[in-house]
This record gives C-alpha cells, structure tokens and sequence, in this order.
C-alpha cells in the first residue's frame, strides 16, 4: 500500500482490502453509512466491495443514473429528499464508489447536505483514480457548461485500488489516458515519454505511473487549493476542451477525455502559434494525440457556439478568455488571454486534423 499524504487529503494507492478503509469504517459502526453508485458500479463494483468489508451489508445504496448528462441539479434534488427520507444525518458517512461522474456528484452531495457530511471516494475508472477524485473539487454541471455548481471540499480519504479497472471498456482508459497526458505536459517532460506510446490495459495500470500522476495533481492543490495561481495549470486542455464537451451534450456526447484530447490539442497549437513551444514538440503532441483520439470536424457555426461556451469558463476574468498555454513539453503558464480569432484558427487546425487522420 502506498500512501501520498498532503495536509487537504490523503490517497492511499495499492489492494483496498490492506487499506485503513476496515479501520475507518469500524470508527462508523453506530452512525449511518451511504455507499454511491451508478448502475455500472452497482453491478460491477459493489458486490466485491461489501464482500470485502461486511461492515457494509447494512449500508444504505443510493443508485445514480450514468453518464455526464445526469450531472445536475434535478438529481441532486432526488438524492437530498432521500437523505432526509432515510434520516441520515451530518454525523454519517457518505462513500462515492464510481467514476469521475459519481465522485464529482457524490461530493457535492455530501458537502452540501445539512453544511457538510464526512464522504470517502473509492473511484474505479483511471479518470477518477488520477484526477476527479483528487483535490477536492466537487460538481455539476448547469445547462451545457461544466461544473458550474459546485465546492472546495477534501474527501476523508481516498482509495485507489486498480483492480476496478477490470471492470472498465477500452474507452474508458483513453477516457483517463487524457487526463495522464495533462500532467506530463504541463509539469513532467521524462513522464510524458513514459506514457506517449500507451496503448493496452497494462500500461494504464501501473502503479507507478498512477502514483506520479496523483502526486503531481497533489503537489500542485497542496500549494494553491482555492485555484488563486498554479492550481489553474490543471485547466490545461480544459478551457477548450470543456466547451467541446458542452457543445455535445446536447446532442451526441462525447467523453470528457475525448473532449480534453481535443482541447489539448487546440491549446498547444495556439502555444506554438504564439512562440511559446516549438514545432518540433507540437508535433510531438499532435501525434500522440491523433493516435488516440478521433478528430472532429467544426463548422462555422459549431465554431461560434463553442467561443460562446468558453465565455462561461470559471477562469475568466472581466469578460475575457483566459487559457493554460506550454512553454514546452513539462512547461507550462497560466492566465493567457485567448482571442475570438485565436480560437477559431485552433479549431479550424482541429477539422483539419480530421481529414488528415480520420
């Protein structure tokens, strides 16, 4: 078992059953206890969890439905009434065994609900081991913009157990896989030609790579938990990528991997573009990115309602677009004004990458 301690969280990664989770749960033994799910963890997840620790055959199991459009309101609103109908108070533990969609809502729901209930996150997708889970952050989505609604609310603990990952379709590791490629990018040039090649179930789950990725996401929220400077640096790929997401989710989804891919893609482009990372490493980038990921073609109109999305990025300030651009492979800056035309050139670059690699 290897433990990444910080003063916001501590991680412990490696077999859930020599945890201290038995040890947490046992502390839980006169309170009320609420295991999280959707109906893919439920079926796949949540059996193997209560085997492994009996403590929670009494537990109460609130089902979510699955997928990023169930990220809202409305379903918070019927999880609460819930809560209340089964009495549980802010003394009780809430415990989040799913994806970056799960972990995202479960949170908000406990650090919400009556100020504030203690939550646990157990997630079994490589997106929510190295990255929504982490952190503190906690959301829903409002209309087409992400992770609008939302806290700044640690987990007690978080465990990080590879074996889900068993249960996970191949998509779902390139789902993650994006989130991996974040890391290198903006901090860690030597993991970023670990990772560039990636391709089967085995590579996604090494230890070693999931212990770097989670540190770095920890180094950083460590220093700077409320997003005033560096913490911003994790929005790498996302000012795009979000809005991308956005656009879809009204029509055809796509993952927030996907999504992040391509955001990624647009803002090292316009990194290039602007003198800060070379050609060489841009293309360096584009290519493991088009290996991966299918690109989409954007029309006019596509173009325009995506700027549209963008204006809506928490990261704005006085009505101006602000994005993390690289200095290099493992450099990278925050706080970057992006213009209309900018983003447009970036995504008209993105539809030409389609008709070269799709």
């Amino acid at each position: 078992m290897r433990v990444i301690s910080s003063p916001i969280q501590d991680v412990e990664v490696g077999n859930i059953a020599d945890s201290s989770l038995e040890k947490i749960l046992e502390s839980y033994s006169d309170r009320g206890i609420i295991v999280i799910v959707d109906q893919n963890t439920h079926d796949l997840c949540l059996e193997f969890l209560i085997t492994t620790f009996p403590q929670l055959k009494k537990s109460e199991i609130i089902l979510l439905p699955v997928g990023e459009e169930n990220k809202v309101m409305e379903v918070c609103m019927q999880v609460w009434n819930a809560f209340s109908e089964y009495g549980f108070g802010r003394k009780d533990l809430v415990l989040n065994l799913g994806g970056g969609v799960v972990t995202d809502t479960g949170g908000f729901l406990a650090s919400v609900y009556k100020r504030g209930m203690d939550f646990i996150h157990i997630p079994t997708s490589l997106l929510g081991m190295i990255d929504a889970s982490i952190g503190g952050k906690n959301g829903i989505d409002l209309n087409q913009y992400k992770n609008q609604l939302g806290t700044i609310t640690a987990p007690k603990r978080v465990f990080v157990d590879p074996i889900f990952m068993g249960t996970l379709p191949e998509a779902e590791f390139y789902n993650g896989y994006a989130e991996m490629l974040k890391y290198a990018l903006i901090r860690d040039k030597v993991l970023f030609e670990e990772i560039k090649d990636f391709s089967k179930e085995k590579d996604f789950s090494d230890l070693d790579v999931i212990v770097k990725c989670i540190q770095i996401k920890v180094d950083i929220v460590d220093g700077d938990l409320y997003e005033k400077a560096e913490r911003k640096l994790l929005n790498f790929g996302h000012t795009v990528g979000h809005a991308i997401e956005g656009f879809f989710l009204e029509s055809v989804p796509i993952s927030h991997g996907h999504a992040v891919a391509l955001g990624m893609c647009a803002e090292a482009y316009l990194s290039m573009d602007k003198g800060k990372l070379s050609k060489d490493e841009y293309k360096q980038i584009e290519q493991v990115l088009t290996r991966v990921y299918p690109f989409i073609k954007f029309t006019d109109e596509d173009t325009k309602a995506i700027i549209k999305l963008m204006y809506n990025d928490k990261k704005n300030e006085s009505g101006k677009i602000y994005s993390v651009l690289l200095n290099g492979i493992g450099s990278s800056t925050f706080h970057n004004e992006l213009l209309e035309s900018e983003i447009g050139k970036a995504l008209l670059h993105i539809s030409m990458l389609s008709d070269i690699y799709n």
